[in-house]
């Protein structure tokens, strides 16, 4: 067996027995290694080496996750909570709570689309808007799924549509700089035009998860909730504008030099500053901060160094020769073939924008080959990165949602964040993304 899809089986299938994805890391990461004849040296050295790679997004997400907290205690969150509570209090279950539900699903799936381009700050809003909302939610009986599927959407459709912020990286940067360098021109094409069906695809899946698989509500345990989240959190006109300055402060500073760490840091400080975080407070916020995102952070260095082995096995490229291979002239069958390897490869590396070069060598000069166009290899590159950031147990886009929504040990990160978001998205955007290919 291929030591690619070995690691990745061998990681996702630990994974759903509930192995923390750290330990489901570093033992598929080995398995892949020996796999591919590699020493048992070989393979930790190559591990460690990747380690690095991770460590920035690591601190990034711990300063984050700080000021966040400082945020909470601003009372700026669990304001907005307090007043759909109040609108909760008011109405009787039915159409109104109905109506209720829809208004906090649309209010947390604009926050996300806009957390990739017009504010790009990617998943640092969910610890800080989630938690607060998790009582009216589970007020309102909302399954928490439901929550996950709508939050992995907002984070990965508009990357990979719309050619701003981290779409502009995405697409633009890598996906049509990578097609280009391997002999396509595309200079003149319409990347959105390309990647419609496939963001179709998500929409889909979107609306199946909303309007059909949890329709119905799940239970869950108020008191629970109420241990761990400080529903009570006192706030006046002063803090929560203090707070909207210092978003502001964080979000200019973090344009302004690049740096999501001294944007997080300069809005910490910010808040101590102002006295809305006292000084003697501000050790143990900062530290509980760091606690709340540092899981992410240890799973991206993790996967960092999975991603490593995975390279240095050399089985990569051999994975995508050997699917060339048995492909022949047949165009339908090269398009699902080469979105099911985008799709292994994705899961293990967990990062859409660690792919496209990968299999942009190969993919691009046997599409040219076959006889697709430019726009439809642009969507086959697009889709086969994009493939798998849904229901990777390492990828940013489920690790996020699981941190906001599993604040009081309610959520599990594979069975409802994983494996959710995997059926909804993964699925429908393989189908339109053969579909792309075929047709444009």
């Amino acid at each position: 067996m291929n030591a690619v899809v070995a690691a990745v089986l061998i990681m996702l299938v630990l994974s759903l027995c509930r192995i923390h994805v750290v330990v489901a890391l570093i033992i598929g990461a080995i398995s892949g290694g020996l796999v591919a004849g590699m020493s048992l040296e070989d393979t930790i050295n190559a591990f460690n080496t990747g380690l690095g790679g991770g460590a920035t997004v690591a601190l990034s997400y711990a300063t984050l996750g700080a000021f966040a907290v400082a945020i909470g205690k601003s009372g700026l969150a669990h304001a907005l909570a307090d007043k759909a509570l109040a609108m909760v209090g008011r109405q009787d279950e039915g159409g109104a709570a109905t109506g209720i539900r829809f208004m906090i699903i649309g209010l947390l799936l604009a926050i996300a689309v806009s957390s990739q381009n017009i504010l790009p700050i990617h998943i640092a809003f969910i610890p800080l808007v989630v938690p607060p909302l998790l009582y009216v939610m589970a007020k309102l009986n909302m399954d928490r799924r439901l929550v996950a599927c709508v939050l992995t959407f907002g984070l990965i459709t508009p990357y990979m549509f719309l050619p701003v912020g981290f779409g502009g990286i995405y697409l633009n940067e890598i996906l049509l700089a990578n097609v280009a360098d391997n002999g396509v021109d595309a200079s003149n094409l319409n990347v959105m035009s390309a990647m419609a069906l496939p963001a179709l695809g998500m929409l889909l899946g979107l609306l199946v998860a909303v309007f059909f698989s949890y329709r119905g509500g799940r239970g869950y345990d108020l008191k629970r909730i109420q241990q761990t989240e400080r529903v009570d959190v006192k706030y006046s006109p002063r803090t929560l504008v203090m707070a909207l300055v210092a978003i502001a402060v964080a979000f200019v500073v973090q344009l302004w030099l690049g740096s999501m760490i001294l944007g997080a840091l300069a809005g910490f400080v910010l808040f101590n500053v102002s006295g809305v975080v006292k000084w003697k407070e501000a050790d143990d916020l900062f530290t509980e901060g760091m606690k709340m995102l540092a899981m992410i952070g240890f799973i991206m260095i993790a996967a960092n160094g999975f991603a490593e082995v995975m390279r240095e096995t050399g089985e990569i490229a051999t994975l995508v020769e050997g699917s060339v291979a048995a492909i022949g002239e047949n165009k339908a069958l090269a398009a699902l073939l080469m979105l099911v390897v985008g799709l292994l490869i994705t899961m293990g590396i967990g990062s859409s924008f660690s792919t496209i070069p990968i299999i942009a060598a190969l993919y691009v000069p046997l599409a040219l080959q076959l006889g697709f166009s430019p726009l439809a290899i642009v969507a086959l590159v697009g889709t086969a990165g994009a493939l798998g950031d849904a229901g990777s147990p390492a990828s940013d886009s489920t690790l996020g949602p699981t941190a906001g929504l599993n604040v009081d040990g309610q959520h599990n990160h594979i069975w409802d964040t994983v494996v959710p978001t995997f059926l909804h998205y993964n699925l429908p955007l393989l189908a339109f993304g053969w579909l792309a290919a075929m047709v444009l």
